[in-house]
């Protein structure tokens, strides 16, 4: 499969190194041949140094009639035009960065039916769902939900306190339609067996019915632990508006802080509740006065990654560690040093956006793709199609991979916790957890034949 990436930015380039790690046949488009260096240096893909809204452009024979274009230049308008030309010059399907927030809400569906977009991404918009979703399960480090909302993972850290730490799996009373699906320690995958045990700051992952979920997340919560009231965000870019009306909705007070006058104005026109100062978020005085020692939780988004950092830093000392701190990142790497020295949830805009683009590139039933802990393992949604070699056997026959677990599907709208007798038929929606390396093997065995 040849896939087109219109624009090497940071996103363009996280997007290509996704796919060209997958074995698609990748082909980088840039108007500025400096942009398309890193990742003609640093990835098995194609470059060109073209116009990627020209019709000239896309009648090269290393574009046209490729099966999938994704625009994710820094323009809403070259994106779209990018899109139209595409189609016309053979290309199946179309992806475009849409980041006009009045784009996404008011003339998503326009835009898809007459411009030719198969899918819209808007990583800002993405970013502000995931914090808010996260947020409001109150011990989660990530949520996500699948099938329609029937499933639901839920990622916590384990304290050193917790009645779960120290005690064999087999041992713990998991409330049923709850299954520990996955452990990260020390940068490892593990799939968790009876025997195994989860350890103080492991990273550990659930996965079942969202209502036990739901009550079984309560067990992490820690006895002081608030329920969200105070918020204070740092950035009102369009994820920092994005996130901080979603917060203003759901009776979450909120303050944000920016140093642009144009932004707190903009912000000031969503909010019925809550504030926005217009001020340097690392001015101490100024976080002081404005109860950052008391909020429950502190969101980074500024547009610099090192001043994210710096500002959950210092918000994690004025409340004497009390408050809890979410910083967004532009670069991937730094998900991992930031949460090594003490940021709480470390979210990276890009592998957000990449998650969705990888599992439209993957299609042939797969539904989504959540990439987890720096992209080294996902959680996929596929459904299992007709003459997949894992319909119709049971599952300890199938001999699937080591480095995945079924971890539940659903069926006739009802969702189930499978076991080593359960037998998937073509048709359901299949919640698998893979370290990301071994995706495309383990795929296979849930796709029709070919």
């Amino acid at each position: 499969m040849r896939i087109v990436v219109v624009g090497a930015g940071k996103l363009g380039y996280s997007i290509a190194e996704l796919l060209s790690k997958e074995q698609f046949d990748v082909v980088v488009v840039d108007q500025d041949e400096s942009q398309l260096e890193a990742a003609k240096n640093t990835l098995d893909v194609l470059t060109i140094a073209a116009n990627g809204a020209s019709p000239i452009t896309m009648n090269d024979p290393d574009i046209r009639d490729s099966d999938i274009l994704i625009a994710v230049t820094a323009s809403d308008e070259v994106n779209m035009v990018s899109c139209i030309l595409a189609k016309k010059h053979g290309i199946k399907h179309t992806i475009a960065r849409i980041r006009d927030m009045q784009f996404m809400s008011e003339a998503k569906d326009y835009l898809k039916d007459n411009f030719d977009i198969d899918l819209m991404l808007n990583p800002e918009l993405i970013t502000a769902n995931e914090i808010n979703r996260i947020l409001m399960t109150p011990a989660a480090l990530d949520v996500e939900d699948f099938a329609h909302g029937k499933i639901r993972l839920f990622e916590t850290k384990v304290q050193r306190k917790s009645p779960l730490a120290r005690v064999p799996l087999k041992d713990i009373q998991l409330p049923k339609g709850v299954l520990a699906g996955m452990i990260f320690r020390d940068h490892r995958m593990i799939i968790p067996h009876g025997d195994d045990c989860l350890l103080p700051h492991d990273n550990a992952y659930f996965i079942g019915i969202p209502e036990e979920i739901e009550k079984f997340s309560q067990s992490f919560v820690q006895r002081d632990a608030r329920k969200l009231h105070r918020v204070v965000i740092i950035g009102a870019g369009r994820a920092g508006r994005a996130l901080a009306a979603m917060f203003d909705k759901q009776d979450v007070h909120v303050k944000v802080i920016d140093k642009d006058r144009e932004r707190c104005r903009l912000m000031a026109g969503l909010l019925e509740n809550g504030i926005a100062i217009c001020g340097d978020g690392t001015d101490i005085d100024l976080l002081t006065e404005e109860g950052v020692a008391e909020a429950d939780v502190v969101v980074c988004l500024t547009e610099d990654d090192k001043l994210n950092l710096m500002l959950a830093l210092l918000s994690r000392h004025l409340s004497g560690n009390k408050t809890k701190t979410v910083v967004r990142v532009a670069r991937n790497e730094y998900v991992e040093l930031m949460e090594k020295v003490g940021v709480d949830i470390v979210l990276s805009a890009r592998l957000l956006s990449a998650s969705e683009v990888l599992a439209f590139a993957r299609r042939g039933g797969v539904v989504s793709v959540s990439l987890l802990e720096g992209a080294k393992a996902e959680a996929v949604e596929v459904i299992v199609q007709q003459g997949a070699p894992a319909a119709g056997k049971r599952l300890m026959d199938v001999k699937l991979p080591r480095e995945c677990l079924v971890c539940a599907y659903v069926r006739d709208g009802e969702a189930v916790i499978p076991n080593g007798n359960t037998v998937l038929q073509p048709g359901d929606r299949t919640i698998l957890f893979i370290q990301t390396k071994f995706s495309q093997k383990v795929i296979k065995y849930f796709k029709g034949r070919d």
